[in-house]
């Protein structure tokens, strides 16, 4: 995908002009509270000038009210121009998605070919090197390297594989090497190209809760200024004041705040654009929006916190074990453990798997559960088994067997300095200890402080005990920990938070993290997970980058900073414009009002057309700045509101008074 996609290309400028005047129909308009009664005004401003070319002169000139219907006519376009140009950087986004969803062919089980739309959920089909996937699926048999540079942007292959949580492939990737057979897990139309490209088209975009509570505040004003412009025509038959209808509709138009009224949808548009320019793919706009008020972030440790994953690098037998056996069975309990730190475990031997060949029938592998939280290896009669300290000591004090001091001594050593410790047993007796350690990835404290400085807690999450989860939650500057978490540990913490009136993010990509996923307020599953995960979340990272979700939560923060800033501008500009209009209605009979014209306005016609011309001309001026949002400064939201009051409001109120003054100097030398 093009992320760098610059904010005015020529043909998305002509797309966007040409749905501007397509926009104008009324149907769509109302959608749009503020903006409709503009229409509206526009619409009774173009009869206005069809009565003065009748002869009727009561009105003003025709060259005057023409003036007034045409700026109202290019506020309603400036405003659906802000809406139509975000749609269409959207919909670009989605005709570089929609390449890669052309059909391909998709070779089946028996053999035969079919075209990859007859691909029903549960076909499965044989994909080989330089293959296209022809639909989304889950490998069941193999592994291969897979580019997925068509849908995330990143031109590093990954590996995919049948089993765990990197099982997910997604239709339009191309495999590099090998050959793995996959079972289709999406009916046709129902793939996760065409969710992504329903969803950039804004063709599945819903308003926010919160941009919904602000469309009704606004129409709330509009409903008072409406009021308000009713109410005035008494007053001004008892001053003995004619005020026409060009007046009156220039009046409510300022009134109203026209700004964010059509800045608004465009805003909305444009987070859900940021968050795909991310490569996180989110399935509702109030997925974004929810992510900016998250007050708690739980982060798993592996990969988030840490670089990668854990690596042996000791091995210290218990006293009376000689070393080298001890050395063997570790190996041992390592040679069909595919997890990185299993391969550690053989690599940090120095030795030669193949020494250590057996017949298959005396081999019996057990995998790791995150119930038993150990593995390891039946060979004839011998049971070698690996894992968390108190699970193998668990194990051996079940049958009758002591847990060493010294063992006890050496997992306490190495758990408080930051390590993890695996202890290991020969036949329910424990032999000696195993050293993992982890590696903070430079920065994270930095990223933790500034999600601090938000008021949003971290907690990481980590299968470690108590011991080593507390050192590296102290070292990284995270705020809580879970230590020997299992899967429901998610959900309950999850449920306590939201339970204390807390909003909770959080990101997986196994099967077991679906529940959790789906009962966070923001769950961001990983690409490369299981399609349980991604059906479960709300949100779905590409990049399959476990730190993404911090990135997330700025996103959301600098979307509804942006709609909080620009409605604080809007409303403080309307000042500048009262002291332009009200003057100009009543001036003549109530000379006193002359005070008012602080910016010493030409005439009464020149301020009005200087006051909507300057209403008219900002929408676009503020386009670049709603679709990019404004500068994202990590602080709290006192000092947020503060500095938003400071530099919007004060600048909404003072920039207008500048702006319309410079376009009465213009406008005076015209008429």
């Amino acid at each position: 995908m093009n992320k760098n996609q610059s904010l005015f290309q020529k043909d998305l400028v002509q797309e966007a002009l040409k749905q501007s005047f397509v926009k104008l129909n009324s149907k769509i308009m109302f959608r749009n509270p503020i903006m409709f009664t503009v229409e509206i005004g526009t619409i009774v401003m173009f009869f206005v000038c069809l009565w003065t070319l009748s002869g009727e002169t009561s009105q003003g000139s025709f060259g005057y009210n023409f003036i007034v219907f045409l700026v109202l006519l290019i506020t309603v376009l400036f405003a659906n121009f802000a809406e139509a140009i975000a749609e269409a950087r959207g919909k670009a986004q989605a005709d570089s998605l929609r390449k890669t969803r052309e059909e391909t062919p998709a070779k089946l089980q028996d053999g035969s070919v079919v075209s990859s739309a007859l691909l029903k959920k549960g076909d499965v089909f044989i994909c080989e090197t330089g293959d296209i996937i022809p639909a989304d699926g889950e490998i069941i048999e193999g592994l291969a390297t897979i580019d997925e540079s068509a849908i995330t942007g990143e031109s590093a292959p990954v590996i995919r594989e049948a089993g765990g949580d990197k099982s997910s492939v997604t239709g339009g990737t191309k495999v590099l090497s090998d050959k793995i057979a996959v079972q289709v897990t999406t009916q046709p139309g129902e793939s996760f190209l065409d969710k992504m490209i329903a969803l950039v088209e804004g063709a599945s975009r819903q308003k926010t809760p919160n941009e919904i509570a602000l469309t009704i505040l606004l129409a709330g004003f509009t409903l008072v200024f409406i009021i308000v412009c009713v109410t005035l025509k008494p007053f001004a038959d008892y001053a003995n004041v004619s005020i026409t209808i060009a007046a009156f509709i220039s009046l409510f138009v300022c009134l109203i705040p026209t700004t964010i009224g059509g800045l608004l949808s465009a805003i909305g548009i444009a987070g859900m654009d940021r968050a795909l320019r991310a490569n996180v793919i989110t399935k509702s706009g109030k997925a974004v929006e929810t992510a900016g008020d998250i007050d708690v972030l739980l982060l798993d440790k592996t990969g988030t916190i840490t670089i990668g994953n854990r690596k042996a690098t000791h091995f210290y037998p218990a006293d009376g074990v000689n070393n080298d056996e001890f050395v063997r069975v570790a190996v041992l309990s390592s040679l069909a453990d595919q997890t990185p730190e299993g391969k550690s475990i053989v690599e940090l031997a120095q030795v030669n798997p193949s020494n250590y060949d057996m017949p298959a029938s005396r081999f019996k592998f057990i995998e790791f559960t995150a119930e038993t939280r150990c593995s390891g290896v039946d060979v004839g009669d011998m049971q070698i088994r690996k894992g968390a300290a108190d699970a193998i000591r668990a194990l051996a004090e079940r049958n009758g067997n002591p847990y060493p001091k010294d063992v006890a001594n050496m997992v306490k050593i190495i758990s408080e300095n930051g390590g993890t410790p695996l202890v290991v047993s020969v036949n329910n007796k424990i032999v000696g200890t195993i050293e993992l350690q982890d590696i903070i990835k430079p920065g994270i404290k930095e990223r933790f402080e500034r999600l601090r400085k938000m008021g949003i807690k971290t907690v990481m999450v980590t299968g470690d005990n108590p011991l080593t989860a507390k050192y590296i939650s102290e070292k990284a500057g995270v705020d809580d920990f879970i230590a020997e978490a299992k899967p429901e540990d998610k959900m309950n913490y999850i449920k306590k938070e939201q339970n204390e009136g807390r909003l909770v993010a959080m990101m997986g990509d196994g099967t077991n993290d679906a529940p959790a996923l789906a009962q966070a307020n923001v769950g961001v599953a990983m690409n490369s997970g299981t399609q349980a995960a991604k059906e479960a979340g709300n949100m779905v990272d590409l990049d399959n980058d476990p730190t993404k979700l911090i990135e997330v939560v700025e996103i959301g923060k600098q979307l509804l900073m942006t709609r909080g800033t620009l409605t604080t501008f809007s409303i403080a500009n309307d000042v500048a414009k009262y002291f332009a209009i009200i003057p100009a209605l009543f001036i003549t009979a109530i000379p006193a009002l002359q005070n008012l014209n602080i910016m010493r306005l030409s005439s009464p016609e020149s301020a009005i057309l200087s006051a909507i011309i300057f209403n008219a001309i900002i929408i676009p001026i503020l386009i670049p700045l709603a679709l990019k949002g404004v500068a994202y400064k990590p602080i709290g939201a006192s000092a947020l509101l503060r500095r938003n009051l400071l530099i919007y409001g004060l600048g909404g109120i003072l920039v207008p008074f500048v702006g319309i003054k410079l376009i009465d100097i213009i406008v005076s030398l015209f008429i």
